[in-house]
């Protein structure tokens, strides 16, 4: 009996011919992009290239106009009846979104919840967990991104690297298959973006699947398992940090990182 070959496990992201326009503006021209199960993507390019606009199309915080997005073989915000796709209902939707963790540049923590309550808050009132069980995790992952004993803290009585991570434990608190970081260090005073880098490093290390925004260079080559450099909507290479960033291909790419290197 003839052994058939191991069918490759779908990528946990999949997007292909990802279009996206602001009134007339075409933002994003054709994105096809792959990220398989534990690899970390870093996304460089110069502002208002569609990384971000990119990211929100992700997690349906934009609308699409064009292709597809397929989040652990699933499309978003869509399904296929017949040959023909049928945008899903808001409830659905948003089932689907829970899969996808979010850290924007602000940190959009609730000012009136402490750090704990704001991670047990989604956890509970969405998805349904038994407090206790949200309790024990919620002290775990402060632990994990280093705020152990700041559980009754409200957001004013942290700074502001200490808000981003305490926004990293309170999106993983929803067991996300997909993590999405847009530009995370952007508000941050430069001596606290080391503090948020390295917890996200660290999140890389154990295999987090990750899509990373970001002008932080130095993360990039550390942690990314692959760079993706974006301009003018489209993705113009892509590839091991190595050959990105010390060896770019296209001119537009070199052009870019000359400001950084």
């Amino acid at each position: 009996m003839t052994q058939q070959p191991a069918t490759a496990p779908a990528p946990v992201l999949s997007a292909r011919g990802v279009r996206k326009s602001f009134g007339h503006v075409e933002v994003l021209r054709g994105i096809d992009l792959d990220v398989e199960a534990g690899e970390t993507v870093v996304i460089l390019g110069p502002s208002g290239s569609g990384k971000s606009t990119f990211l929100r199309c992700i997690n349906l915080l934009e609308s699409l106009y064009g292709g597809r997005i397929l989040v652990d073989g699933r499309d978003v915000g869509f399904e296929v009846r017949g040959d023909r796709l049928h945008e899903l209902a808001p409830d659905e939707i948003a089932r689907r979104r829970r899969d996808i963790g979010m850290v924007f540049q602000q940190f959009n923590l609730f000012p009136h919840m402490t750090a704990f309550e704001n991670i047990i808050e989604a956890p509970v009132g969405v998805k349904g967990e038994k407090r206790a069980e949200a309790t024990e995790r919620a002290r775990a992952l402060l632990a994990q991104v280093g705020l152990s004993g700041r559980e009754d803290a409200y957001p004013r009585q942290l700074s502001g690297g200490q808000q981003q991570r305490v926004a990293i434990a309170r999106a993983l608190a929803m067991r996300p298959k997909l993590m999405l970081f847009d530009e995370p260090t952007s508000a941050l005073d430069p001596e606290l973006v080391g503090e948020v880098l390295q917890t996200m490093k660290q999140l890389a290390s154990q295999g987090l699947t990750m899509v990373v925004v970001t002008h932080e260079i130095s993360f990039a080559r550390e942690a990314a398992d692959r760079v993706v450099f974006m301009d003018g909507g489209l993705v113009v290479e892509e590839g091991k940090p190595e050959d990105v960033i010390d060896n770019p291909r296209h001119e537009r790419t070199r052009s870019f990182l000359a400001r950084f290197l």
